[in-house]
Protein backbone atom coordinates (compact mmCIF):
# COMPACT_ATOMS: atom_id res chain seq x y z
CA UNK A 1 0.00 0.00 0.00
CA UNK A 2 1.07 3.53 -0.73
CA UNK A 3 0.81 6.18 2.04
CA UNK A 4 2.31 9.45 0.72
CA UNK A 5 3.90 11.33 3.64
CA UNK A 6 2.70 14.79 2.53
CA UNK A 7 -0.98 13.83 2.81
CA UNK A 8 -3.38 13.69 5.76
CA UNK A 9 -5.90 10.85 6.18
CA UNK A 10 -9.32 10.12 7.67
CA UNK A 11 -10.62 6.97 9.35
CA UNK A 12 -13.08 6.68 6.44
CA UNK A 13 -10.09 6.43 4.05
CA UNK A 14 -10.12 9.83 2.39
CA UNK A 15 -6.87 11.75 1.90
CA UNK A 16 -6.36 15.51 1.87
CA UNK A 17 -3.47 17.51 0.44
CA UNK A 18 -2.78 21.18 1.13
CA UNK A 19 -2.56 23.14 -2.16
CA UNK A 20 -2.05 26.77 -1.19
CA UNK A 21 -5.40 28.02 0.13
CA UNK A 22 -7.31 24.88 -0.87
CA UNK A 23 -7.28 21.15 -0.15
CA UNK A 24 -7.43 18.40 -2.74
CA UNK A 25 -9.33 15.32 -1.54
CA UNK A 26 -9.51 11.73 -2.78
CA UNK A 27 -9.74 8.17 -1.52
CA UNK A 28 -6.67 6.27 -0.45
CA UNK A 29 -4.84 3.50 -2.25
CA UNK A 30 -6.03 1.15 0.51
CA UNK A 31 -9.68 2.18 -0.03
CA UNK A 32 -9.60 1.76 -3.80
CA UNK A 33 -7.91 -1.63 -3.38
CA UNK A 34 -10.59 -2.78 -0.92
CA UNK A 35 -13.41 -1.53 -3.16
CA UNK A 36 -12.18 -3.18 -6.34
CA UNK A 37 -12.89 -1.77 -9.79
CA UNK A 38 -14.59 1.63 -9.50
CA UNK A 39 -17.41 1.94 -12.06
CA UNK A 40 -19.10 5.21 -11.02
CA UNK A 41 -18.26 8.30 -8.98
CA UNK A 42 -20.90 10.71 -7.62
CA UNK A 43 -19.50 14.13 -6.72
CA UNK A 44 -21.10 17.35 -5.39
CA UNK A 45 -21.67 20.56 -7.31
CA UNK A 46 -19.13 23.35 -7.13
CA UNK A 47 -20.16 25.89 -4.48
CA UNK A 48 -21.71 23.39 -2.07
CA UNK A 49 -20.80 23.92 1.59
CA UNK A 50 -19.84 20.81 3.55
CA UNK A 51 -19.04 20.06 7.19
CA UNK A 52 -16.26 17.78 8.44
CA UNK A 53 -17.53 14.19 8.53
CA UNK A 54 -20.50 14.93 6.26
CA UNK A 55 -21.18 12.78 3.18
CA UNK A 56 -20.22 14.66 0.01
CA UNK A 57 -20.58 11.91 -2.60
CA UNK A 58 -20.16 8.21 -3.31
CA UNK A 59 -18.07 5.74 -5.26
CA UNK A 60 -19.58 2.62 -6.76
CA UNK A 61 -17.47 -0.42 -7.42
CA UNK A 62 -18.21 -3.91 -8.65
CA UNK A 63 -18.38 -4.90 -4.94
CA UNK A 64 -20.23 -2.05 -3.20
CA UNK A 65 -21.32 1.57 -3.03
CA UNK A 66 -19.33 3.61 -0.49
CA UNK A 67 -20.09 7.07 0.81
CA UNK A 68 -17.40 9.75 0.74
CA UNK A 69 -16.89 11.88 3.85
CA UNK A 70 -15.49 15.40 4.07
CA UNK A 71 -12.13 15.53 5.87
CA UNK A 72 -12.67 19.22 6.76
CA UNK A 73 -15.44 21.83 6.65
CA UNK A 74 -15.55 24.28 3.78
CA UNK A 75 -16.82 25.05 0.30
CA UNK A 76 -16.39 22.82 -2.77
CA UNK A 77 -14.43 24.85 -5.31
CA UNK A 78 -13.97 22.10 -7.88
CA UNK A 79 -15.02 18.50 -8.58
CA UNK A 80 -13.04 16.19 -10.85
CA UNK A 81 -15.36 16.05 -13.87
CA UNK A 82 -13.07 13.59 -15.69
CA UNK A 83 -14.21 10.86 -13.30
CA UNK A 84 -17.69 10.75 -14.85
CA UNK A 85 -16.13 9.36 -18.04
CA UNK A 86 -13.12 7.70 -16.37
CA UNK A 87 -13.99 6.38 -12.89
CA UNK A 88 -11.08 3.94 -13.24
CA UNK A 89 -8.68 6.83 -12.55
CA UNK A 90 -9.55 6.34 -8.87
CA UNK A 91 -8.11 2.81 -9.07
CA UNK A 92 -5.14 3.52 -11.31
CA UNK A 93 -3.98 6.83 -9.79
CA UNK A 94 -5.81 7.54 -6.48
CA UNK A 95 -3.36 10.30 -5.46
CA UNK A 96 -3.16 11.91 -8.91
CA UNK A 97 -5.72 11.78 -11.73
CA UNK A 98 -8.18 10.07 -9.38
CA UNK A 99 -8.62 13.05 -7.03
CA UNK A 100 -12.27 13.81 -6.20
CA UNK A 101 -12.82 17.39 -5.01
CA UNK A 102 -11.06 20.59 -4.02
CA UNK A 103 -12.21 22.40 -0.89
CA UNK A 104 -11.67 25.96 0.34
CA UNK A 105 -11.52 25.12 4.07
CA UNK A 106 -13.35 27.25 6.65
CA UNK A 107 -10.35 26.78 8.95
CA UNK A 108 -7.02 26.04 7.20
CA UNK A 109 -5.65 24.43 10.39
CA UNK A 110 -8.46 21.84 10.50
CA UNK A 111 -6.37 19.56 8.25
CA UNK A 112 -4.07 19.08 11.24
CA UNK A 113 -6.91 17.33 13.11
CA UNK A 114 -6.77 14.28 10.82
CA UNK A 115 -4.09 11.55 10.73
CA UNK A 116 -0.65 11.90 9.22
CA UNK A 117 0.76 9.08 7.05
CA UNK A 118 2.37 7.16 9.93
CA UNK A 119 -0.84 7.20 12.01
CA UNK A 120 -2.95 6.19 9.00
CA UNK A 121 -0.62 3.33 8.11
CA UNK A 122 -0.93 2.02 11.69
CA UNK A 123 -4.72 2.48 11.53
CA UNK A 124 -4.92 0.46 8.29
CA UNK A 125 -2.75 -2.32 9.70
CA UNK A 126 -5.00 -2.57 12.75
CA UNK A 127 -8.17 -2.46 10.62
CA UNK A 128 -6.82 -5.17 8.31
CA UNK A 129 -5.98 -7.28 11.37
CA UNK A 130 -2.28 -7.51 10.63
Amino acid sequence: MNFPKELRYTESHEWAKQDGDSLTVGITDYAQHELGDIVYVELPQKGKTIKKGEIFGAVESVKAVSDLFAPVSGKIIEANQELSAHPEYVNHDPYGKGWLIKIAPDNPNEINTIMDAAAYEKFVEEEAGK
